[in-house]
């Protein structure tokens, strides 16, 4: 009897091993970000050897802040990455604002991007040289978006035998950018890194977006965060995965951003809608469809680690009574978190339909790095007050300052770089103080209570989800 009991009990399964923990971490950071981020990070430093110290800068940075996460990983047992780190240290009203800012702002804005990015590549080989129509790439990108939700619906083990498969997609996708760039560079096409640190077009005040777009290309470093409880053996491989994964992701971002350079000039780089296009076209001409399409699976790999990873937010901040109980509810078949996976459908669609890939980017930006800043800050804090606590694994301290003091002075500076965009993401962030006090705070009436709880049961019954055990196997 117990044995059935065991057996027919629903939860989240502990399937996500090291390989897959790793390829989680590739597929999230190899994506869009090295395809898209390059025009970006070249037009805010100025120059191609202040691009490529961006480049390098990001790359360590990710480490401090993989690092940090790490840490955090093996203190703090429960999933949910940023939200339930900042929950833990700062307390309930700093969680509940990142994730009012995580919904509305943070993962539509990325997931348009990404979406975006896939739409663009994947038509690419089809109008070239011209550019694809718009409302074509907005399509493909939605049909892209809806069937990694659709399989982040249907079974958590085909999403990561997925994500390892792509991963694998994603480094040879980066190999063909490669190692043709290095053959011309040794070969001596050296003449576009002449003057490569030229002041004169360097502008302080925009080296934030040039950091906000390199960070955005090594986004993903934290993902394994967000599903600690479904990972085998959690304190040892995530601190393996995490510092294996970056290191790997540094070293291939430069020598990538070395072969855009060897083949483009500065202002083709800056003139083209997809650098690893025109790099094809001017140095690998017989792969020119099929490179666009290995990079549109890299974006397809980042929009499945980015639905794998979110709906375990929405999961775990509704079983801390800050989320709507709906969402912590796992499909009694599938055992998916099929409610939180769909909760993103209406607003991705509308940011992809309405949205711009560099004014998405800046928009978001803000507030993820104003949140991740406030969790590595949590570290300190947890530290000072249980230094009881033993740790498996442990990062000196300057780690944690330097990555928090860095965050948020970036995030301080992007208001003179951007004053539009960031202060509409300033803007959301802070509505969730009402919010948050109306419904989190204060109690609801009895009659509202009654009226959320029997909504949520017809929708529980509609979707067939229940209430997962809080035990993991």
């Amino acid at each position: 009897m117990g044995k059935d009991k065991k057996e027919e009990a629903i939860f989240l399964r502990k399937k996500i091993t090291l390989l897959r923990a790793f390829s989680l971490l590739i597929g999230s950071m190899v994506g869009s970000g090295i395809f898209i981020s390059p025009k970006g990070v070249l037009k805010n430093s100025g120059s191609v050897g202040f691009s490529l110290v961006v480049w390098f800068s990001c790359g360590l940075f990710s480490m401090f802040g993989a690092l940090c996460y790490a840490e955090l990983g093996t203190r703090i047992t429960k999933s949910g990455g940023h939200y339930i780190y900042i929950l833990e240290t700062l307390g309930p009203l700093p969680s509940f604002l990142f994730l009012w800012a995580e919904f509305f702002a943070i993962r539509p804005a990325n997931s348009a991007v990404v979406s975006l990015a896939f739409g663009r590549y994947m038509l690419e080989p089809f109008f070239t040289p011209c550019a694809a129509p718009v409302p074509a790439v907005k399509l493909v990108s939605l049909l892209g978006y809806y069937m990694v939700l659709t399989l982040n619906s249907w079974s958590v083990t085909w999403s990561a035998r997925l994500q390892t498969a792509l991963s694998v997609v994603k480094l040879l996708a980066l190999a063909l950018i490669i190692v043709p760039g290095m053959m011309l560079l040794a070969q001596g096409h050296t003449e576009n890194f002449q003057d490569a640190f030229d002041r004169q077009s360097l502008v302080l005040d925009k080296l934030p977006l040039a950091f906000y777009a390199g960070m955005f290309a090594y986004s993903g470093w934290f993902q394994t965060s967000f599903v600690r409880e479904e990972l085998v053996k959690p304190e040892r491989n995530i601190p393996l995965a995490v510092i294996v994964s970056v290191i790997s992701v540094i070293v291939g971002y430069m020598l990538t951003n070395v072969s855009y350079y060897t083949v483009l000039g500065t202002q083709d780089v800056l003139a083209s809608p997809a650098v690893a296009v025109s790099f094809v076209q001017r140095a690998f001409k017989s792969l020119i469809s099929v490179v666009p399409v290995l990079v549109a699976l890299s974006c397809f790999g980042t929009m499945n680690g980015g639905i794998f990873t979110f709906s375990r937010t929405l999961f775990v901040a509704s079983r801390e009574g800050q989320w709507p109980p709906l969402f912590s509810m796992i499909h009694i078949r599938r055992h998916t978190p099929l409610p939180a996976v769909m909760l993103m459908f209406p607003l991705v669609t509308a940011m992809v339909c309405i949205g711009d890939i560099y004014h998405l980017l800046n928009f978001f930006s803000f507030s993820r790095w104003l949140f991740i800043g406030l969790a590595t800050l949590g570290l300190i804090i947890h530290r000072h007050r249980h230094p009881e606590l033993h740790s498996p694994f442990r990062v000196p301290l300057f780690v944690p300052v330097s990555f928090t003091i860095i965050c948020l002075f970036t995030v301080a500076m992007s208001f003179y770089s951007d004053p539009v965009s960031i202060s509409i993401g300033c803007t959301m962030v802070l509505s969730g103080f009402p919010v948050y006090y109306l419904i989190i705070h204060r109690q609801m009436s009895d009659r509202c209570r009654n009226l959320f709880y029997y909504l949520t049961h017809k929708l529980q019954l509609l979707l067939e989800v229940v209430q997962q055990e809080i035990k993991t196997y």
